[in-house]
């Protein structure tokens, strides 16, 4: 465990509380190490998010089939703590079990690692089973809030209800857990896939005032945040978008070199310089 100093872990995590109390929409980014979080940090963002699908890709392996353990997510969260000086929140999958004592354990260890928030999704990285009785995400999200709220400095908890990501566009539903999760005192709602604005504002209205977080970088989308912001969403994170822009770019550089034999990728990037200056910072 390594929280640096406390003042400093406290300050961080009030500053994210603050952002989701004040006027107006934020961009939450997801890194997937230190040095694109450092990078992030360079140009302005308030705060950062871990991203399971990012780690997965980067470590080689799928995301959403509960393969990175919870020690592996949560060292690969405190690079981003040390590499950065923003809040960072944590994508914790499931809570890493499917028992709430469990999701409970992975939220006070989550703000042992330094973390400022972290959400818990109601998907069972079962493939066969993807989601959750209902009565059951409540209690994981119930316990969740009660050691979040136990903790002696803010723990911003994220609730997640993944229908649509999951086969299930099944928006009433969606919104009755959201509504669940809210009554059971969550900070912020999500709902990740949702694909228009009439889909987005009816999660607003039906959470409200609780803040709502949204996911971009889905292709096909044609959201700005000032949309976003007109519908009345809070937050709006990126996922493994970034991650992917940066593997898609590598991907067509070496598909270039190898069936081409030409080398005019090198033309569009930023230069070693650049990225050697940024990294001494």
């Amino acid at each position: 465990m390594n929280t640096g100093d406390n003042h400093s872990f406290k300050t961080k995590a009030e500053a994210f509380k603050k952002l989701h109390q004040r006027e107006g929409i934020f961009v939450i980014p997801n890194p997937w190490d230190a040095g694109s979080a450092k990078i992030l940090e360079s140009l302005g963002y308030k705060a950062l998010a871990t991203t399971s699908g990012g780690l997965a890709f980067s470590l080689g392996l799928p995301d959403g089939l509960s393969l990175i353990s919870r020690e592996d997510s949560l060292k690969n969260a405190q690079s981003i703590i040390n590499a950065t000086g923003l809040p960072v929140s944590a994508d914790l999958e499931n809570g890493y079990g499917d028992d709430p004592a469990t999701c409970a354990e992975t939220i006070l260890l989550a703000a042992k690692a330094g973390l400022a928030g972290g959400s818990i999704e109601d998907a069972t990285g079962d493939p066969a089973n993807p989601i959750y009785p209902f009565e059951l995400a409540v209690e994981r999200i119930k316990a969740s809030v009660q050691v979040a709220q136990s903790l002696p400095h803010p723990f911003t908890l994220t609730a997640r209800a993944e229908n649509f990501l999951y086969g299930r566009p099944d928006l009433k539903n969606t919104i009755k857990r959201l509504e669940a999760f809210a009554d059971a005192d969550a900070d912020v709602l999500f709902a990740p896939g949702l694909k228009t604005p009439e889909e987005i504002e009816a999660v607003v209205k039906a959470v409200a005032p609780r803040p709502v977080n949204v996911i971009m970088g889905i292709s096909g989308s044609n959201f700005t945040v000032d949309m976003l912001a007109k519908i009345g969403v809070k937050r709006v994170s990126i996922g493994s978008s970034f991650m992917r822009a940066a593997y898609g770019a590598f991907f067509n550089a070496a598909e270039e070199v190898l069936r081409k034999g030409t080398f005019t990728y090198v033309n569009g990037v930023k230069s070693y310089a650049d990225f050697n200056n940024l990294f001494k910072n």
